[in-house]
């Protein structure tokens, strides 16, 4: 029988405002356990919640980027449930009434390839706190320094059929959210986690099978292990005669494997109710367009641009516009040395390079674009070849300077004197009496590939400076005079 994966997300997106959503609280990452907890997020009898209205606008800006409904009537929720990182006993959300209803994204596949995932709608809502095990034996800490942290959760229609098209959805909203700043899309501390209900059906079949949900995968690879290992689960329990169970289940990375955490519960399990504590939030058309009026370029409409402008292809122009901050740069970079093609090749080879060796992100780059953009400049003016270019990129990084200055200091300016040329040229040929035997001895057709010993002997003494157009045309005319 054929299977069919049916797949929906939750995307969890922390909206990146100074304090919590209801409090005044600071919601910064990394502080000591219950440092960041005021009396609003430890549930205090008396206490009141205010609604964050930075948490709103940022809200508002992500319906409008992806062309959803704006819920001008939204109202809070209260979610009922019982977990020790839940002081209050619900959780503050957002279930008839939404702020952002229905849109759509579009994603492109693999094979170029184009779909459209819908977006059922997108609410905030406070984040939990976080339950410590490790330094507590046989007990349980409670850190509720994430407690009221505002979150906009993002729920997809189930239109993602399989594990690539559910990481590339994600990838999608993890590019427009950041390109908003709403998020700092920072997947290692949770910024930008999601769950993901996963049910298999037999192909053709309309009725969607009993879903499992994996909670809380914060890594776009661990998403696409997750749903994979998940979808053949489910395949195998059923055709082994079982039955899949509607709960909620844990990924474990080291195992690769997914494993019962608790039952699933429905929307009436929680027994929500309008929040007594929060009043309705009415906004007009007066806030929507002025909120409509702060959108950044996109990156579907920037990887256009790049293409029209900068005459990028496809996949250059993916990447690049992909995250605002490396957009920005390349732009930068672009516009100063006069050449996209050079710049897209440096920012997704040496940059991109660089960055993954150091586990660093475009933002925290030390090198400033001006100085890229100079080394490229000294490429073109064939003030260096290619090759120094990477030993002077190299420097800049280590912070020795910008180009002209490492240059300078090193002694680095490309060899384009056709006399000293011909003196190493002459020199190599001297030292290598075999190979130009076997060079002379060669058909025509077979020497241009022989060529490239000469070259590598050539550039190798001349300390990798020489000028390599210049010296393929004066060794290939030396050889040949001995032919």
């Amino acid at each position: 029988m054929q299977w069919e994966a049916v797949i929906g997300l939750e995307i969890h997106t922390q909206l990146a405002t100074q304090s919590k959503i209801f409090s005044g609280a600071s919601i910064a990452f990394g502080a000591e356990p219950n440092t960041q907890a005021c009396a609003i997020d430890l549930a205090l009898p008396g206490t009141l919640p205010v609604l964050n209205e930075e948490a709103l606008r940022m809200a508002v800006k992500f319906g409008l980027a992806i062309g959803a409904e704006i819920g001008k009537k939204s109202v809070f929720a209260r979610k009922n449930y019982f977990y020790p990182d839940l002081p209050k006993g619900y959780q503050t959300s957002q279930f008839e009434f939404p702020i952002v209803g229905k849109g759509e994204v579009e994603i492109e596949l693999e094979d170029g390839s184009r779909k459209v995932i819908g977006v059922t709608r997108a609410h905030m809502e406070e984040d939990a706190g976080k339950s410590l095990h490790e330094d507590f034996q046989g007990m349980t800490g409670i850190d509720l320094n994430r407690a009221g942290t505002p979150l906009l959760e993002i729920v997809s229609e189930p239109d993602l059929r399989s594990a690539k098209e559910a990481v590339a959805y994600l990838k999608k909203i993890h590019a427009i959210v950041t390109n908003l700043g709403i998020c700092d899309g920072n997947m290692a501390e949770g910024s930008f986690r999601c769950d993901a209900n996963v049910s298999v059906r037999p192909k053709g079949q309309e009725k969607f099978g009993t879903r499992a949900e994996i909670k809380n995968v914060n890594s776009f690879r661990f998403v696409e292990k997750a749903i994979q290992y998940e979808i053949e689960r489910q395949i195998d329990l059923i055709e082994d005669g079982g039955e899949v169970v509607q709960e909620t289940r844990l990924y474990d990375a080291d195992k690769n494997e997914t494993r019962s955490m608790r039952s699933k519960e429905e929307a009436n399990d929680y027994r929500y109710f309008p929040c007594p504590d929060l009043l309705p939030i009415i906004i007009d058309d007066v806030y929507i367009d002025a909120v409509r009026q702060t959108l950044p370029e996109l990156p579907d409409s920037r990887k256009a641009r790049f293409m029209e402008q900068y005459g990028l292809n496809d996949y250059d122009a993916s990447n690049l516009s992909a995250y605002r901050d490396q957009a920005d740069y390349f732009e930068a970079v672009a516009k100063v040395c006069g050449d996209a093609k050079q710049a897209a090749n440096w920012m997704l080879g040496e940059v991109a390079k660089y960055l993954n060796q150091n586990s660093l992100e475009i933002a925290q780059i030390p090198v400033p674009a001006a100085n890229l953009a100079q080394l490229i400049q000294r490429v073109l003016d064939d003030t260096i070849n290619s090759k120094i270019a990477k030993q002077v990129w190299d420097a800049m990084w280590n912070g020795e300077g910008d180009a002209d200055t490492i240059i300078a200091a090193k002694g680095l300016k490309q060899e384009t004197d056709t006399g000293a040329l011909e003196q190493v040229i002459d020199d190599v040929i001297a030292k290598c009496t075999p190979q130009v035997e076997q060079y002379v001895a060669a058909e025509p057709d077979k020497r241009g590939k022989m060529l490239g010993f000469f070259m590598g002997q050539v550039m190798k003494a001349s300390g990798g400076k020489a000028n390599p157009g210049q010296v393929t045309g004066l060794l290939k005319s030396k050889l040949d005079k001995l032919c």
